[in-house]
């Protein structure tokens, strides 16, 4: 079985978005500042030697303009390598592979691809994904990147009405712009005190 891993670069107050996608964002690659080789070695470490994506379709679009056309690099050969799993009505226009839609039921889809052999399965981007990966107790681990910014508008990591859940820390690390960077699994529904 797979481990499901969320990975997301955060704001402090909880943004996820980077670029202005249908709206008027204003702070489109907010994280640049903030990248070293050393944080892009951690991140790359934690996705792992091998990997597959779970991407939902406007995350597979954006990227798709932008990594096949990528330097060759760790980061950007091992993406384009991953087979790419995409919330899409529409598979049949998946043109940056190794790719694969979902299917009409997302539930039932994620269930399918965890439960078969393979690496492990990486969401990056797709906020909509996580509230029901959350919903259904199909996301094993949380990885956050969190920058020393707050942006105040833009999509979130987690929507209004997200499932309470508990999280255990597993490790966490600080690099010298500020960045953190913390990997927790999920604990289980929370517990009220």
């Amino acid at each position: 079985m797979r481990t499901l891993k969320i990975t997301e670069h955060i704001s402090l107050d909880g943004v996820i978005q980077h670029s202005a996608d249908d709206n008027d964002f204003a702070y489109s690659d907010w994280t640049t500042p903030y990248r070293t080789p050393e944080g892009r070695d951690a991140v790359l470490a934690a996705y792992g030697e091998r990997f597959d994506l779970l991407l939902g379709r406007r995350t597979y679009d954006i990227w798709s303009g932008f990594w096949p056309k990528a330097p060759s690099s760790p980061m950007a050969d091992r993406i384009n390598a991953a087979t790419k799993f995409v919330a899409t009505h529409h598979p049949e226009s998946l043109q940056w592979g190794p790719s694969e839609g979902l299917g009409p039921d997302l539930v039932e889809g994620i269930r399918r691809i965890k439960s078969q052999d393979g690496p492990n399965l990486i969401l990056s981007g797709s906020s909509t994904l996580t509230s029901t990966l959350l919903e259904h107790g199909l996301a094993d681990e949380l990885l956050l990147i969190v920058y020393p910014v707050l942006l105040g508008s833009g999509k979130r990591l987690f929507a209004e009405g997200t499932p309470a859940r508990a999280f255990d820390l597993m490790s966490t690390r600080a690099f010298s712009s500020g960045v953190m960077l913390s990997l927790y699994k999920f604990g289980g529904p929370l517990k009220a005190a």
